[in-house]
């Protein structure tokens, strides 16, 4: 009877002994990852503002960021299950296999994310730039690791997955720094062109948007005969952020320039032959 009583006392000890082990280890492991997170946050602020104050390039900022909070949380969480007391070893087995499962169920954003760094390392846009792509029009205003956003000139945000950019066109139109506005105009068949011509070009000469340098001095030509008009062409430089002023104020003031000198608008014209 002494030895059953001694071999159940002894049973519990060890019991009550482990749980409370077991129980303090817990309890540390969740102190330190509330702690850990508290610390990461503070030196990924810390990083983000540092990067700022070294001027690094904003398109690198939000995925260097990303990365870097990325790895301390994975070695935040490692650093747990050792005092938890989970080998080490086993535990980047498990975080091995759950990543290869993980990537399998979300493979199409495995392939943004690889688009991202793509963009990144290749650099065919950055943040700031004005471009085309996806039917989308606008500045970049974020690369991230995911999707890349995007601020038209309607003030909608377009948000779109790296993968459909790097698998469509890009149209960069600030990586020259200076873009062309094409601006189309008719006069009427008998019209005095060379004098239609001066008019516009002294329109585009004193448009403060419009750039006067050498190689990007605007011009005027003839575009085009059509069945009721001559088409026009002006063609002034400007700077990325003047595009749109260009392309609706200064059209506003050719036609009316023109109208003002007294160009009429091109109707549509038919020649009529009586036959006796």
């Amino acid at each position: 009877m002494g030895t059953i009583k001694e071999v159940l006392s002894n049973f519990y000890n060890s019991m009550a002994t482990g749980a409370g082990d077991w129980g303090l280890k817990l309890f540390g492991a969740f102190a330190a990852l509330i702690i850990g997170l508290w610390i990461i946050r503070i030196l990924v602020k810390g990083v983000s503002k540092a990067f700022e104050s070294k001027r690094v390039d904003k398109t690198l900022r939000p995925f260097l960021v990303t990365l870097l909070g990325f790895a301390l949380k994975a070695l935040l969480i490692i650093s747990i299950a050792g005092i938890v007391g989970v080998p080490t070893a086993s535990f980047a087995a498990l975080i091995a296999g759950i990543g290869v499962a993980i990537g399998a169920a979300f493979n199409g954003s495995l392939g943004h994310l690889a688009s991202g760094i793509m963009l990144l390392i290749f650099r065919p846009f950055k943040v700031g730039d004005l471009i085309k792509t996806n039917n989308a029009f606008g500045f970049v205003k974020e690369i991230s690791v995911f999707v890349t956003i995007i601020e038209t000139f309607q003030n909608e945000t377009e948000i779109i997955p790296n993968s459909a950019i790097t698998s469509n066109k890009i149209t960069n139109l600030t990586a020259i720094g200076s873009l062309r506005v094409d601006m189309p105009f008719a006069i009427r068949y008998g019209s005095n062109i060379e004098k239609a011509k001066q008019i516009v070009l002294d329109v585009l000469k004193k448009d403060k948007n419009v750039l006067k340098e050498d190689g990007k001095l605007p011009r005027v030509a003839v575009n085009n005969l059509g069945v009721n008009s001559i088409e026009l062409l002006a063609l002034p430089y400007v700077n990325s952020g003047d595009y749109w002023d260009v392309y609706w104020d200064t059209r506003q003031r050719i036609v009316e320039a023109l109208v003002a000198s007294g160009f009429e608008a091109p109707l549509p014209q038919r020649v009529v032959t009586m036959v006796k």
